[in-house]
Parts: structure tokens; C-alpha cells; sequence
């Protein structure tokens, strides 16, 4: 299956919301606040220009999300970040690595020095196994900072790709 990536529209924003909502009230790969209600979740989620926020539509049906933009302002600036999202009955059918390809290739064409994740939870292990295939490295990991429903407190690695160039 492959994905058609592209932009999110205001319409997608039911599909996009079941999606985050899914994900946070699961409270296992995302460290946002579960009871996040709806209108903040919005404004997390969709990034304002020059950032961008994209959906993975698949029969039709909005798979997946990702938000995409500058890691940190000012110095820090020359490096993006991105964060993806994939629809329960969507996972494992390569949406996942389709929007993490085209954060990469959006970060690339936009002049970035390379992208970090801030914030991946050590036990999402098909997350860190996709990253490492796409090149990504952990360079730390934050330990005992993420409070998991199941394995109680886990870690939080930081990941990062540099991008070939200047």
C-alpha cells in the first residue's frame, strides 16, 4: 500500500481528530495530556506556515498524520522536527514510514541541516525500529520520563538524522 501524502484541509480535521484522540487517550507513544481537549489539540496539530501538516490518505480514507517545521527558533533553527500519527487499523501497512519519508524529504528540500525527534518513546518499539531504518540514531534517552499504562515509567530518546550537505 502507498500512501497519497499531502496537505491537511480544514475538512480532514474529523479524521485527523479521531486519530490524535485515539493515540493521546491511549496514553503509550505520545506524551501529551490525554484530557487535551479538542480546539487545543487543533492548534498542536496543525502547524501554521512555514511548518506543515499533512495527511496519508489510503482508499480514500485519511491513515495518517504528521506535522512537520523548525525543531527550535533562533539558533537552533536550522534543524525540523517532525511527529507522526497512524490510524489504529492502519498500522503496520508502511503509512507510518510514508509520512516519516516525506517529513524527511519536505526537511531536506526546505534547507535543513537535519531533523530531531524530541520525544520517542523507548518502548514504541515499531516507531524506533522505522526511525533507525530511515537512518535516524538515538543520541540519548531521557530515563524513567515517560509514565506508560503498562510498563509503568520508560524512556524518552531523543533521535536524530543530519542531512548530507553544508
Amino acid at each position: 500500500m502507498t500512501p497519497e501524502i499531502r496537505p491537511f484541509a480544514e475538512p480532514d480535521w474529523p479524521a485527523v481528530w479521531a486519530i490524535v484522540q485515539d493515540v493521546i487517550t491511549a496514553e503509550e507513544t505520545f506524551p501529551f495530556d490525554p484530557a487535551m481537549p479538542e480546539p487545543v489539540a487543533r492548534a498542536v496539530w496543525v502547524e501554521p506556515p512555514p511548518g506543515l501538516t499533512v495527511v496519508a490518505v489510503v482508499d480514500g480514507q485519511v491513515a495518517g498524520t504528521a506535522k512537520m517545521g523548525t525543531n527550535r527558533p533562533g539558533p537552533g533553527a536550522h534543524v525540523s522536527t517532525a511527529s507522526f500519527m497512524v490510524a489504529a487499523t492502519a498500522r503496520g501497512r508502511g503509512v507510518g514510514t510514508a509520512l516519516c519519508r516525506f517529513a524527511v524529504d519536505w526537511a531536506r528540500r526546505k534547507g535543513y541541516a537535519g531533523m530531531q525527534f524530541n520525544a520517542v518513546v523507548e518502548t514504541n518499539t515499531s516507531a524506533v525500529e522505522l526511525y533507525r531504518r530511515e537512518g535516524f540514531e538515538v543520541i540519548g534517552t531521557v530515563p524513567r520520563s515517560f509514565q506508560h499504562p503498562v510498563h509503568g515509567r520508560v524512556g524518552l530518546h531523543v533521535m536524530y538524522l543530519e542531512f548530507d550537505g553544508p
